[in-house]
């Protein structure tokens, strides 16, 4: 296969990976601390295999609702790895359910409900120029971009990757989840990489000959997707951007993730994304 082409079951197949209706109990088998997250695995033997972008919503078994904010609703998190039947998730504790999934122990069990969502295309369905890919991702989100790259990387498509962290407490999975690449680094407070964006690395690989012959894909925050999003707009770059938005269900059902979308309307980030193109919505970020 020749770089550039990917198999089409690796990639975004033109319709989301169906998971099956309702949720099924799947067992930790390890949890531990990578910078200031979390990558915990979990055995998952029912389920079908993830593409990368796409992502499950968790909820811990025990001790779910036993806590005064009570968080009744699972935690959407993207897939990080993929190995056989085992699933890597990165997470950063920001509030009761969050904080219960960053607490699991090997032997705990966690209800679990996907693949949901669409995945990542291939660069050459972005683009036929587009021979290459390079990866921009921002704090938590650089962690569908982990399985994203090694999917690429087994198909010998070229891949740069460009990661950002807000700081050294808001940081992680860099060598978990990239340590088998070459990876640029950059952080607002300057404890790793370049002293600021990490768009700003993205502004030096776009300003060369090549950045043509390459699409882009990004997840972080939405301020880095809205700029990202305009750097490769106004590059006439090929660019792919998985978005996250509060969400209850997964399904479509709540409109917990429904976002602008370019020309009216809307579209909701679990069924229509969360993989999207900076033209389909409005003003990200």
């Amino acid at each position: 296969m020749s770089p550039g082409e990917v198999a089409p079951a690796l990639l975004r197949p033109g319709v989301p990976v169906s998971a099956p209706f309702g949720r099924r109990l799947c067992r930790v088998t390890a949890n531990r601390a990578t910078g200031g997250y979390r990558l915990f695995s979990l055995r998952d033997e029912e389920g079908p295999a993830p593409l990368p972008g796409q992502f499950y919503m968790l909820a811990a078994e025990r001790h779910w609702e036993e806590r005064g904010q009570r968080p009744f609703l699972p935690r959407a998190l993207s897939v990080a790895e993929v190995s056989g039947s085992r699933l890597d998730f990165l997470i950063e504790g920001v509030g009761p359910g969050t904080d219960r999934l960053c607490e699991l122990q090997a032997g705990e069990s966690v209800w679990v409900t996907g693949p949901l969502g669409n995945s990542f295309s291939a660069p050459r369905q972005l683009s036929p120029s587009a021979a290459g890919a390079i990866l921009v991702g921002g704090g938590i989100g650089i962690a569908p971009l982990a399985f994203l790259r090694r999917t690429l990387s087994e198909r010998n498509i070229p891949v740069r990757v460009l990661l950002g962290f807000r700081s050294e407490d808001h940081s992680g999975g860099v060598e978990d989840l990239f340590g088998a690449c070459e990876a640029r680094l950059a952080s607002d407070d300057g404890h790793r990489g370049h002293h600021g964006y990490v768009t700003d690395l993205l502004l030096k690989v776009l300003e060369g000959d090549d950045a043509a012959s390459a699409a882009v894909y990004a997840c972080g925050p939405p301020a880095m997707l809205g700029a990202v999003g305009s750097l490769c707009t106004a590059r006439a770059v090929a660019c792919e951007l998985a978005m996250e938005a509060p969400m209850a269900c997964g399904f479509g059902a709540c409109f917990g993730c429904a976002v602008p979308k370019a020309g009216g309307g809307y579209l909701r980030l679990c069924l229509d994304g969360p993989v999207v193109r900076p033209g389909e919505v409005v003003a990200v970020g």
